[in-house]
């Protein structure tokens, strides 16, 4: 079985989003994450110069994840919009999170810690992005 045969076996509903529609808004609470489907989109940081965009996702890209294994619902770190339509997977956060506990304590502290690293990398390119904007 291949990456996107089990990812997507997480998969309990499909959204489809307008170019340009905001999926996640920094600042938002939630917990849930979703798979790219058919589309693109854009992750984008609120900073003192607007919204800057950090990357474009394609096909196969999970977004949402620093969210979803969160005890209760968190605190979203960056906005996500359509870039052209988008058709989703909504990834079966109850699921993910049974599996989750169910490894190792080790293996749970490694993958929280991959997130967070994910978190800190983001900050530090939208820094940049705008140091370099002047």
């Amino acid at each position: 079985m291949n990456i996107e045969q089990v990812i997507y076996g997480y998969v309990v509903n499909e959204e489809q989003y307008p170019d340009k529609a905001a999926i996640i808004e920094e600042g938002s609470k939630g917990d849930w994450a979703y798979l790219l489907l058919e589309g693109q989109v854009k992750v984008k940081k609120l900073t003192g110069k607007g919204l800057v965009t950090v990357d474009t996702l394609k096909k196969g890209a999970i977004f949402g994840e620093m969210g979803l294994l969160a005890k209760g619902e968190s605190i979203r770190t960056a906005s996500v919009f359509a870039d052209g339509p988008v058709r989703l997977g909504v990834l079966d956060t109850q699921r993910i999170v049974k599996d989750f506990e169910s490894i190792s304590p080790q293996l749970r502290t490694l993958l929280s810690s991959l997130i967070m690293r994910l978190k800190v990398s983001t900050d530090r390119l939208s820094a940049m992005v705008i140091q370099a904007m002047g």
